[in-house]
């Protein structure tokens, strides 16, 4: 099996979209699961391209070509990963978006669409949203957690203007705030006041789960 999980991250390296479909297909084929294909296979290949970028290693282009390789290949998977997972009555609400300034939202979408089947109502702000808007949002909509994404450090930094708004207003008592994206670490999530930190899609989602889970006891 950990050839093809190898194949599938190598593929969204390559910014191949037609082997990443290929391989998904395959792999609902072998009786893979959808979950395990993701997380080890075509999210490890994101992470390395984020990590890549970081360093100045790869270009954007080549970041958005890996996106569109992994979005194609979620998109075969998710009918298998929703047939695993029931969906009931909405268990809590959840705010996600990438922060401003930062228009990759690969790990946001995945993380949304796990949290979606497994119960949670989620509203997606989309990517490169202005700080004021997930306010507005948290206001309005009073989500249990609202979850915010970066990949870049010149992104990251907005993430404590968000805490210091929250807190400005007198509200941020009122939401747990969960951080994550490939140049954060557990260290400045702590320092910035966040509830939670995800350094990948999988450690975001039982994060959330344990925060709401906690809330709801």
């Amino acid at each position: 099996m950990s050839n093809i999980l190898e194949a599938m991250a190598q593929s969204v390296i390559d910014g191949d979209q037609e082997v990443a479909c290929r391989l998904a297909k395959e792999g609902i084929g072998k009786g893979i699961d959808p979950v395990l294909a993701i997380e080890e296979g075509y999210a490890k290949g994101m992470e390395t391209i984020g990590t890549s970028f970081e360093a100045g290693d790869c270009f954007l282009p080549e970041v958005l070509l890996a996106e569109e390789a992994m979005t194609a290949a979620i998109e075969i998977l998710k009918p298998k990963i929703e047939e695993r997972m029931t969906k009931k009555a909405s268990k809590g609400k959840i705010v996600i978006g990438t922060i401003q300034g930062d228009v990759h939202d690969i790990g946001k979408n995945i993380v949304k669409l796990f949290l979606g089947v497994a119960g949670y109502e989620m509203i997606d702000l989309g990517r490169d949203v202005p700080v004021r808007a997930f306010v507005e949002t948290a206001k309005k909509q009073r989500p249990d957690i609202i979850m915010v994404s970066a990949l870049m450090t010149t992104t990251m930094v907005y993430m404590p203007e968000l805490i210091k708004q929250l807190e400005e207003l007198g509200i941020r008592d009122q939401f747990k705030v969960i951080v994550g994206g490939a140049p954060v670490i557990p260290e400045w999530a702590k320092e910035i006041g966040a509830d939670g930190y995800g350094k990948n899609t999988k450690e975001a989602v039982e994060v959330a789960l344990k925060l709401l889970q906690t809330q709801k006891s």
